[in-house]
């Protein structure tokens, strides 16, 4: 397949145009006085942890600490429904598979309690976040523990087990094809699912 990648820089916008086969399948537009920080990732250090809040505050070196809930250490069924596009599991159920992000901690699986955020954190603790929501006012930005990282046809979980198909591919031998393929190049210890647009996609791309 031949690709192309076309850019337009000016001084205040940087316009980015993705083609395959000369046509137009992605367009990205990055506005430097915009600096938009949701997907960044960080290693910050818990600053303080709050019981009472099931939260924690993080600091990532900016000019506002970060705020973690404790909802945001483990996915829920709702937060990977929205991730990743109403996609699902293998076995055909919504599930977020083991999740282990988070400086160290121990793998949580679903059907086990949820922890309470002072058993899963302590202060000076180093944790790897990813950023969730832009800072709001005097409000610092959101974090999870959850780390996910998108591609063209493919989003990355690392710490997951869990591998998945979109729902919208909905022709069941191309689900197969496709959790067969991502099995064979899932990375250890990471979860894969395959975006609508990967459908009929082979294993080089």
């Amino acid at each position: 397949m031949r690709r192309e990648i076309v850019i337009n820089a000016g001084n205040h916008e940087t316009r980015i145009a993705i083609l395959e086969e000369k046509e137009l399948v992605e367009v990205m537009v990055e506005r430097p006085e915009a600096r938009r920080r949701v997907g960044d990732i960080y290693k910050g250090r818990v600053n303080a942890v709050l019981p009472g809040m099931q939260a924690a505050f993080v600091d990532l070196g900016l000019e506002k600490t970060a705020f973690l809930h404790a909802s945001d250490l483990h996915p829920s069924e709702s937060d990977l429904d929205e991730m990743f596009e109403d996609e699902e599991s293998e076995d055909g159920k919504k599930d977020g598979g083991d999740a282990g992000g988070g400086g160290g901690r121990g793998r949580w699986r679903r059907d086990e309690p949820t922890p309470r955020i002072e058993e899963a954190l302590q202060k000076g603790q180093e944790i790897l976040v990813q950023i969730t929501k832009e800072p709001i006012g005097t409000k610092g930005p959101r974090v999870t523990t959850q780390i996910s990282l998108p591609g063209r046809y493919l989003v990355l979980m690392p710490g997951h087990d869990h591998i998945g198909v979109s729902r919208k591919i909905e022709d069941r031998q191309e689900r197969s094809r496709l959790k067969t393929l991502i099995k064979d190049i899932r990375p250890k210890g990471s979860g894969l699912i395959v975006r609508t647009v990967g459908s009929e996609r082979g294993k080089k791309e």
